[in-house]
């Protein structure tokens, strides 16, 4: 833990004389000057008003101590008046920049005005600066700061200052009497440029202030009222008792001063308390801070829905856009490279293994602290039946050890007996003082240690402080502990290697668990101490920290293991944790998604986030009471799906049930009088089918569990963490009795002014069944926030926790919306998708996806609004890319904490359950699944709309298999079958396991594409889908037991019956016997490394060369064919035989050797010596004259290093003829593999607006009088390659080539664009051959890397200009037309487009 020196950490002690906030015995020393005498008054009650808190805040218990004499506290803050004509100094900084001093006090009692101004203008100027009391040099602090004032190191005060013109000028306040002199430097942060004094710092004189008018006291309940508004302005910091008698003190001193200025009594006491008409003139205006509280109470009796609504501004969504992502894999390795580095090992931890190593002995307990920059060691240990405790630190000064020992319990202070004390111990009342000494191993180090030795067992550990030079050093806040128990450690199961985790970080955080067992203020403490080090380790350290904190809201974790710890404590340790995080928030925008769900689980108070906790504690009571299936499952699952308010009653059901001693009448009595019926609970998505059915022996632990659910369920569904969190934004309102009336306590600055009014009608309408005028509230709130996440700001974390408060929100208002879209017509439901994929947007790091999508759907709402042709044809197309996008978030989420959850997990013994399910409920707990439930009930609408399909792949795998009919999937989950098995389920709930021998789930059900058992079809490489018709599901089950083969396409499920001898892997060495053997001429080399297009012949090039080479000048003119030249057959085979590449040739002799004994490991390492090869000067001589003579760019003109990257392409070309895919295609058609030949087609890249495919008769239909073909946005490569998402796809008949009618609009997120450069394309002998089709096996590799664009098809022409498509689809197909007139036969042909203009790069047969 880190532990600093300080007086910020001094406690009072129970060993010592009381110690004030500066560290100074506090009865010993100086007290601050009394300003004048006040005669001592009896205290008097203060009236603090509740209610303005809200229901989840309380008044703060401040000790506030008799009347002391008044303590000063200085003041800076800027000022806006001008200065007077007392100039204190002036002086020269560097050449032309000049600096001035004004000072003045111009009343006696009123604050010394200070101003500087520098002629240089700067944005990151600060002051550096201190006051100076009875001429120490040590610098004063003032405890209240002006908008931007920051501590530097806890010894001086950095303010900015503000440009005016060419200068930069700063006013500040001082109003401490006792404050003799100011002194400062200047600093210019962003060049890190000091400016001194002569190489000093500035001083500036501060006249005499005369004292405040004598045998003047404000009444002791004012100064309470004004001691709490200082707590509330100051964020409601935890106090020492000495600090609060301090801000007490200040208090009263800024009381002192209004009545200095003229104030009477009387008015101080109608400003606070609103007892006389004088308030009326004074109260504050708060009309853009409305009263939250005021707004929420009235709220409670209010049952009607209100109608209006806000008016949402017109905004570029693009403004909140995130491109934040990073690469967990990258992150992985360097924190394991990061590990892998030898640290040296400080002096405390050498002395440790000394001592260690010593005598043999057992560690029973070992922790390193952190003293500020220095380190104190705990080492306890055992030897024979002798328990020792090393003490050691490389502090230098005297440090003496205030101990004693605990029998009992933890932290028990018992004075030990005489027999253990070491030599020149003091005993004192219940506690002992030894002084460490002086002690080193060798001469490498020094440090001060102790060792204390006891031999009877019944000490349970040893509490202690530490004191050095008249400073407390303890436990941020509390006493150090050194346990000399042994932690029993859980039955674990094998954690694994910790692949794809921050293992070092999760190694030591299971260390760490026993010491964060004893207490959350432990807990917290230690991730504080760790979280640095997951920052170094990226996402995946951050995911390891929220792993670890999950578990613990899980209670999957052990909270508090019998010790005490005093709630602010907690409060400090909550609070430095958030504060780090808030930290790296701000300097880590790429790690912002994880940070706030790391924040939504610790929490601002404890709490967490309360949406989550409905679905934890859920699992919690089931597990702890026993109770996993029957009516507590389907409540638990309905829960999942979603909560809604009918929860309250439900859980208050079940309690008065169990009450009543389970009389079932009492629970249906709760329900029915609530308006739940029977058919209530059936009607849920997730429908309630039993009665509760529960043994006596559960009763006391339900009772307990269920009361404190039902504190969870009101507090999501009566919006109170949300208003908790927008008072802690706002402050506090004006609101009924007391001396709250007018005044706003402690609002974050720099609120945009429409925020209060929008958080306002937030709570009015938080609770409305008709949730839409709700949610639109809640976004607008956010979107109104949204760019004050991005900056620093001292009270960030608080805008996180409102904003985190605001999601959730949404979450839960959209859950208890199911119900108003029943019966929604598409609009609404397509409006509530939109809102729910903004609020998404607005959460995630990387949201350029989702944010393209929701543009896409505005679109899609304006289409149908303007009635539209194709409407649910574009929207469905939207809809399927909203589902590759959350399929996406959820494979990202679960490649970032499931191997963390289960590596973890199992070293901490968590829950086998939990851990396996881990993931999925983070994901179901986000706007993510909310959504996805939305998009299932909008896709049968554009279907039917549209005139779509029958199916929804969900993941498209081909198989064969056994077709089993089972009514539920979930009653077979856990069978095992022998064969493959295709699954006709009637039933499929989403949390399913597959049954192991599965290959594919087929069903009427739409399980969510985020649920557990979407997610494992995709992992284990199932084929799931969707049948949308019953016709086709009744012949599905009519082949109950028969042996299909199942084909999925993106939106299609072709099946057909065939033979148990297709029943092995189709894609590799099935028995092939009866298949006839292809023949392959071998190709020679024929003298020549480099030919043009028209030297192409079948004895030089493939037939793709060949055909580009055909179709150039027989084409119409408005179609262009690239220049082409290609490196011919044989070039590899010569290159390979030259001397310089012998010992590449004999290396894949014997790699070659190996894959034909079946060794097919060796394809990859075949491969990697390709790549070896040197280009012999006459290949790179030829090459360059016929791409020149051609009119290509010669690489080679831009540098070697341009060469050598058109080199390593040609050689990829090669070596793909060893890609896995192809060589068993070519064996399973029993292709001599020696045989096959590869020429190299080597093209300028077209940077294509767009690429098509063109099959010249429609492969679906087999009709010849049409076109089908299919386009997408940039290259190629994402149509032909394995890219999600599919293509936009048209038809034209041949005789209507200029009418294309679109089948479907483009999902693809991804585009592929490159720079100018060239592609170098196989051209094997192998491809094209009849019988069989080799085209796709073997690689085309540019010369350059092509750039991944995340498409935006709301701006695309394509899409939305219906002249542009038919002029481009249009043309497409007269292409095509005219290619399959010049061969006389179907042909599948590639092209692309470029401003408007046609080119074909390729045509082949179509098979």
């Amino acid at each position: 833990m880190s532990n600093s020196v300080s007086h910020n950490f001094l406690q009072q002690n129970p060993l010592q004389s009381k110690i004030n906030s500066s560290g100074i015995p506090a009865n010993t020393l100086l007290q601050p000057k009394c300003i004048h005498p006040v005669p001592a008054q009896p205290r008097k009650s203060c009236s603090i008003s509740k209610k303005f808190c809200g229901n989840s805040l309380q008044k703060p218990k401040l000790a506030m101590g008799s009347r002391r004499p008044v303590a000063f506290v200085p003041c800076a803050v800027l000022t806006t008046d001008p200065h007077s004509d007392q100039l204190a100094g002036k002086y020269n900084l560097d050449g032309n920049i000049e600096l001035q001093v004004y000072v003045d006090a111009s009343s006696p009692g009123s604050a010394t005005k200070v101003e500087f101004q520098v002629s240089y203008g700067s944005d990151s100027l600060v002051l550096h600066w201190g006051g100076i009391k009875d001429r120490k040099e040590k610098w004063v602090l003032p405890s209240r700061r002006p908008d931007g004032t920051k501590e530097y190191k806890k010894r001086a005060l950095r303010t900015p200052f503000a440009k005016s013109g060419s200068n930069s000028v700063l006013k500040i306040e001082i109003d401490d009497p006792a404050i003799q002199a100011i002194e400062f430097l200047i600093v210019d942060e962003s060049q890190n440029r000091w400016f001194k004094n002569n190489g000093g710092n500035f001083h500036v004189k501060l006249p005499s202030k005369e004292k405040l008018i004598s045998n003047v006291s404000v009444p002791e309940d004012l100064v309470q009222i004004q001691a709490y508004l200082r707590w509330e302005r100051k964020g409601k910091q935890m106090y020492t008792p000495e600090q609060e008698k301090v801000e007490y003190e200040a208090a009263r001193t800024e009381l002192l001063e209004e009545v200095a200025r003229g104030a009477s009594i009387q008015e101080l006491q109608a400003r606070l308390t609103k007892k006389t008409d004088a308030s009326n003139s004074q109260e504050p205006s708060h009309a853009d801070n409305k009263e939250v509280s005021k707004a929420a109470k009235k709220h409670e009796s209010k049952k009607v829905s209100r109608t209006e609504r806000i008016k949402r501004k017109q905004r570029d969504l693009m403004k909140i856009l995130n491109k934040h992502a990073t690469k967990p894999v990258d992150e992985a390795k360097l924190a394991h490279e990061e590990s892998r580095k030898p640290k040296a090992l400080k002096a405390v931890e050498l002395f440790a293994k000394a001592k260690e190593e010593q005598d043999g002995a057992s560690v029973l307990n070992k922790k390193i602290y952190r003293l500020g920059d220095k380190d104190l060691l705990v080492l306890v240990t055992k030897v024979a039946d002798k328990t020792r405790v090393h003490l050691a630190t490389d502090i230098k000064e005297p440090i003496n050890i205030h101990w004693a020992l605990s029998v009992n319990k933890a932290g028990e202070w018992l004075e030990p007996p005489p027999n253990v004390l070491p030599q020149g111990s003091v005993s004192l009342n219940g506690a002992v003082e030894t002084q460490f000494v002086s002690s080193s191993v060798d001469s490498t180090y020094e440090v001060q240690s102790l060792e204390i030795e006891m031999q009877e067992e019944s000490f349970k550990g040893m509490p202690f402080v530490l004191c050095s030079s008249g400073n407390w050093i303890k436990n941020q806040g509390s006493d150090f502990y050194a346990d000399f128990g042994v932690a029993v450690k859980k039955v674990q199961k094998d954690a694994g290697d910790g692949k794809g985790t921050a293992k070092d970080l999760l190694d030591k955080i299971a260390g760490l668990e026993s010491e964060a067992q004893k207490s959350f203020m432990h807990r917290f403490n230690i991730a504080a101490d760790l979280i640095n080090q997951a920052k170094d380790a990226g996402k995946l350290g951050l995911a390891g920290i929220l792993v670890w904190m999950r578990f613990m809201a899980m209670r999957q974790l052990i909270w508090n293991k019998n010790y005490n710890v005093k709630p602010r404590e907690i409060s400090k340790a909550q609070d430095r944790l958030t504060g780090l995080l808030q930290n790296i928030y701000t300097s880590h925008p790429q790690y912002r998604e994880l940070l706030r769900l790391i924040l939504s689980t610790v929490g601002r108070g404890g709490e967490g986030d309360v949406g989550q906790r409905i679905r934890d504690e859920i699992l919690v009571i089931q597990r702890n009471c026993d109770c996993k299936g029957g009516m507590m499952e389907e409540w638990h699952q309905k829960l999942h799906n979603n909560t809604s308010p009918d929860d309250v009653v439900i859980c208050q059901a079940l309690i008065d049930y169990i009450k009543s001693d389970f009389d079932i009448g009492v629970y249906w009595k709760t329900l029915n009088e609530n308006g739940i019926t029977k058919e209530r609970l059936l009607s849920y998505d997730r429908a309630i089918h039993n009665e509760p059915s529960f043994r006596a022996d559960q009763k006391e632990r339900l009772l307990h569990d269920l009361g404190n659910y039902m504190r969870t369920l009101k507090a999501v569904h009566s919006g109170a963490d949300l208003e908790s969190a927008i008072t802690n934004c706002l402050g506090y309102s004006a609101q009924g009795q007391g001396f709250m009336v007018g005044v706003q306590i402690n609002p974050v600055s720099g609120l945009p002014s429409e925020v209060p009014g929008l958080l306002q009608f937030v709570m009015e309408h938080v609770e409305d069944k008709n949730v839409e005028v709700l949610i639109e509230g809640l976004l607008e709130a956010r979107q109104e926030l949204w760019p004050l996440l991005s900056k620093p700001n001292d009270r960030l974390k608080d805008l996180l926790f409102l904003d985190i408060a605001l999601d959730s929100t949404v979450r839960t208002a959209i859950e208890r919306g199911y119900e108003e879209l029943n019966n929604a017509g598409p609009e609404k439901i397509m409006y509530f998708i939109s809102m729910v994929l903004e609020n998404l947007a607005l959460s995630s790091d990387d949201n350029e996806d989702l944010m393209y999508c929701l543009k896409g759907w505005n679109h899609a709402l304006n289409m149908l609004k303007s009635n539209t042709d194709n409407w649910a044809l574009y929207a469905k197309s939207i809809l399927d890319r909203t589902r590759l996008a959350l399929a996406n978030k959820a494979e990202s989420y679960h490649s970032i904490l499931q191997p963390s959850a289960e590596y973890l997990g199992s070293k901490l013994g968590v829950d086998q359950r939990a851990l396996s399910i881990f993931t999925e409920e983070v994901i179901r707990a986000g706007s993510a699944a909310s959504l996805s439930a939305l998009v299932n009930r909008l896709d049968p609408v554009l279907r039917k709309t549209a005139n779509l399909g029958s199916w929804q792949v969900i993941s498209p795998v081909e198989v064969v298999g056994y077709v089993v009919v089972v009514d539920e999937l979930l009653t077979v989950q856990n069978k095992v079958y022998e064969k493959p098995t295709i699954l006709v389920a009637r039933n499929v709930r989403g949390e399913e396991e597959i049954p192991d021998g599965t290959v594919a789930v087929l069903t009427p059900d739409m399980p969510d594409v985020l649920s557990h058992v979407s997610v494992r079809a995709r992992n284990s490489k199932v084929c799931f889908a969707t049948c949308f018709d019953s016709n086709i599901l009744a012949d599905l089950q009519a082949c109950k037991g028969k042996l299909l083969r199942v084909k999925p396409t993106p939106a299609d499920v072709v099946y057909s019956e065939v033979n148990e001898s297709e029943l092995g892997d189709a894609s590799s060495t099935n028995s092939n016997e009866d298949i006839p053997a292809l023949t392959l001429v071998k190709k020679q080399f024929t003298g020549r490394y480099a030919i043009s297009s028209d030297e192409f012949t079948s004895e030089m090039v493939g037939a793709k060369s060949r055909n580009i080479s055909y179709i150039k000048g027989k084409l119409p003119s408005w179609v262009g064919i690239p220049t082409s030249v290609a490196l011919p057959f044989g070039v590899f085979e010569k290159v390979l035989s030259e001397d310089s590449n012998k010992a590449v040739a004999d290396k894949l002799e014997i790699l070659k050797k190996k894959l034909k004994e079946g060794d097919f490991g060796s394809l990859g390492e075949i491969r990697e010596t390709v790549l070896q090869l040197t280009a012999p000067p006459p290949l790179v001589q030829e090459l360059k004259t016929k791409m020149q003579s051609s009119g290509m760019p010669w690489p080679g003109d831009e540098g070697e290093q341009r060469w050598e990257q058109a080199w390593l392409a040609i050689k990829k070309v090669w070596a793909s003829k060893w890609n896995e895919r192809a060589y068993f295609s070519t064996r399973k058609v029993k292709l001599d593999h020696d045989y096959l030949c590869m020429a190299v087609l080597v093209q300028e890249i077209i940077n294509a607006d767009y690429a098509f495919v063109i099959h010249t008769t429609n492969p679906s239909s087999g009709d010849s009088s049409e076109i089908y073909a299919e386009v997408v946005k940039g290259l190629g490569e994402t149509l032909v390659g394995a890219y999600p998402g599919r293509a936009l796809s048209f038809i034209s008949k041949k005789n209507a080539l200029d009418s294309p009618q679109v089948l479907g609009y483009p999902s693809k997120p991804i585009g592929l664009f490159i720079r100018q450069s060239i592609i170098f394309r196989s051209d094997s002998n192998g491809e094209d051959l009849e019988g069989y089709a080799g085209a796709g096996l073997y690689d085309s590799v540019p010369m350059d890397a092509e750039e991944e664009v995340v498409l935006d098809y709301s701006s695309d022409p394509l899409v939305t200009d219906g002249n542009f498509q038919k002029t481009i689809l249009s043309s497409i197909a007269r292409a095509g037309s005219a290619i399959e007139e010049l061969y006389g036969s179907a042909q599948d042909i590639e092209g692309v487009i470029r401003d408007g203009k046609l080119y074909v790069v390729q045509t082949r047969p179509q098979m």
